[in-house]
């Protein structure tokens, strides 16, 4: 009888009846089980003083940008967990009128706060770093702004130059009261890190050489990275001012996120500077990167676009191993504050629209300050296929301002030197979306329409080059271009997407072909790829051909006049500093001629080919209004990301 009762008790528990008994073993187990923290890390980044939800250059309401707007993603995304953290990853002083107007016009007194540092503490940033471009207005202004920070500012590779030692707070631990699976509170120590990219030592020599320099990212990692995990960190986090490429290796690299990746003890990075969308579809073929997770080498990744249009967040999976909390899975993902063409959108969150009121309405009386009149419309939706108006107007101005300077007593060994200009068109859609383009009708010009057609607070150089070196540095401009192959039939894609606009210098004085046929000599990254190729044609100075000893005088920005690494303005030497503003240049001439009529001399071109090929581009969906003025150009319908396809007719005759 009992060998009967045991036997039923076994059949019984095996098929799961008796839950009496099986529950309270089971409850055991998971009581035994280790804890798990989940702790969520939200990122902005290269806000570039978009604060509100409004766009300077047009003056009316956007739906695409603002931190007004990533704001209310920010508070969502901090409801849905128990735990999060929020980063800013630089950028984010400088960069429209609203950064122009905090420097030219208001300026920031010793015990003021920047509006942009306002809005961060109003929001619970727990740390934020450094990016490029808030080298721009010099150190001593950067200086007065990180004094208003009330959230700790991290940059660990810019030394100051006289003592070797780190110019910012190089990392903090944050001692964070975290709550776990089961409703209990822990505190974790999170190590915060930020890395800025080394070029800022060329793109801001004039602000910063001789005050500071800058060390590699990676290498800087590696030593600060086993210091951080001896102050007892459990997390990691990278704020990485700098973008993601699998380029080979390089200590100076410009965008070495890639490779901080495969750094042991960095938990999590939260990349910028590149102003793309990780994880996303532009970095597919990306090695060791999982797309669905948004991990790189295994770690989670995130990077969120530019001007608050997402919200980057990454996902942490905490558990407890021999007595220490660390990192066992993660995830990252972008919000986006509105999906394609605008259709819907997050609200704007009006507690950071009350706090930086005053500056915003002020930076819209500024911008709307009359400096002068045009007879036509100027935009740039076809400034990387032909040569453009709006580029041209930036040409004449510096043309014009560098031919008086030069006549000072104290230039007159370069007398009779030809003198050139270089510009590129700034705001030609690519990473910036279909709608960042110049648009500007025709009628009052006003400071608004000067930040337009040139974004950045450059100041102008004069380099002087010879004829082999103008055509490099042309060459490099032409690297724009994908190979076309004439003989293929069908469509092919004329711009290179990974190349940035910026970088096409049209240079005005002579005048050159494109030829799209051959490959390009340099890659986006100014490296040498095809050594024996020429694809600038047809190079002329006053109707002879430019040689290679011919000296010339190029206007420039100091961005490129100090550039190290790009073709033929490397081997070039600056033999003038100008003390103003290329914007200045621009309003100052606009205001001398007072009524302009914008207009390329066509000084460019892209060479035409025999071939059956289909030359075909990207723009801005209302440049369709202005396609029907060119002959070559033709709109073929709707592109991927809310552009617009058309072609360009390169094809002789």
């Amino acid at each position: 009888m009992l060998r009967k009762i045991i036997t039923l008790f076994v059949s019984l528990m095996l098929a799961g009846i008796i839950l009496e008994v099986q529950m309270p073993r089971l409850r055991t187990a998971a009581e035994e089980g280790e804890p798990v923290i989940q702790l969520r890390l939200l990122e902005t980044t290269d806000i570039h003083g978009h604060l509100a939800n409004y766009d300077y250059y047009q003056t009316k309401e956007a739906q695409n940008l603002g931190l007004a707007k990533t704001a209310s993603l920010i508070k969502h995304a901090r409801e849905e967990v128990l735990n999060s953290l929020l980063f800013d990853n630089g950028d984010n002083i400088q960069g429209n009128p609203l950064g122009d107007y905090m420097v030219k016009v208001k300026g920031l007194k010793k015990g003021e706060t920047h509006p942009v540092f306002r809005a961060l503490d109003r929001l619970g940033y727990d740390a934020v770093t450094v990016g490029n471009h808030e080298f721009n207005y010099g150190l001593d202004f950067l200086n007065r702004v990180i004094e208003g920070a009330k959230m700790p500012v991290v940059n660990a590779n810019v030394y100051q130059v006289t003592q070797d030692e780190p110019y910012f707070v190089p990392y903090v631990i944050l001692n964070k009261t975290v709550v776990d699976n089961r409703g209990r509170e822990h505190t974790i120590k999170v190590g915060i890190i930020g890395f800025v990219p080394p070029q800022i030592m060329e793109w801001d020599k004039s602000n910063l050489e001789g005050n500071i320099t800058v060390k590699p990212i990676v290498e800087t990692a590696k030593k600060y990275i086993p210091m951080m995990k001896k102050e007892g960190a459990d997390v990691i986090v990278a704020l990485a001012h700098t973008g993601i490429s699998s380029e080979p290796y390089e200590p100076d690299m410009e965008n070495a996120a890639y490779y901080l990746a495969q750094l042991d003890g960095i938990d999590a990075i939260l990349s910028g500077h590149s102003h793309n969308l990780f994880p996303g579809p532009l970095y597919k073929d990306l090695p060791h990167t999982n797309l669905e997770k948004g991990t790189i080498q295994g770690k989670p990744v995130v990077m969120a676009g530019t001007f608050g249009s997402h919200l980057g967040i990454i996902d942490l999976n905490l558990q407890k191993k021999q007595g220490k909390w660390s990192v066992v899975d993660g995830k990252s993902m972008v919000w986006p504050i509105a999906e394609e063409k605008g259709k819907s959108h997050v609200p704007a969150d009006k507690d950071i629209l009350k706090e930086i009121f005053p500056e915003h309405q002020a930076t819209i009386d500024y911008v709307n300050q009359p400096v002068g009149e045009t007879t036509t419309p100027i935009f740039s939706y076809f400034a990387l296929v032909q040569d453009d108006p709006a580029v041209q107007i930036i040409n004449n101005a510096q043309m014009n301002y560098l031919t008086e300077k030069l006549k000072d007593p104290a230039y007159s060994k370069f007398a009779g030197i030809p003198i050139l200009s270089a510009a590129s068109p700034f705001k030609a859609g690519g990473r910036g979306g279909p709608s960042y383009y110049t648009d500007i009708p025709a009628g009052t010009l006003a400071i608004k329409n000067i930040a337009d057609l040139y974004v950045y607070p450059n100041m102008l150089q004069a380099v002087l080059i010879n004829g082999e070196q103008l055509k490099e540095w042309l060459e490099m401009s032409a690297g724009l271009f994908n190979e076309i192959n004439p003989a293929q039939p069908g469509e092919q894609q004329l711009i290179n997407p990974h190349f940035r606009s910026y970088n096409f210098d049209v240079m005005d004085g002579v005048k050159y072909q494109i030829d799209v046929t051959k490959p390009a000599k340099y890659d986006y990254n100014n490296k040498l790829i095809h050594p024996n190729s020429s694809r600038i044609v047809n190079l002329t100075y006053q109707g002879k051909p430019v040689t290679p000893d011919q000296k010339f005088i190029v206007a420039t920005n100091n961005y490129r006049a100090g550039s190290k690494t790009f073709p033929g303005v490397s081997k070039g030497k600056v033999i003038f500093n100008g003390p103003d503003e290329t914007r200045e240049i621009l309003k100052d001439y606009i205001q001398e001629n007072e009524t302009v009529s914008p207009s390329a001399d066509s000084n460019w071109s892209i060479a035409k080919f025999n071939g059956t090929a289909t030359a075909v581009f990207d723009s801005s969906p209302t440049a369709q209004k202005f396609a029907k003025q060119f002959a070559d150009i033709k709109y073929l319908g709707p592109s991927n990301g809310g552009f617009a396809k058309y072609l360009l007719d390169l094809t002789v005759q």
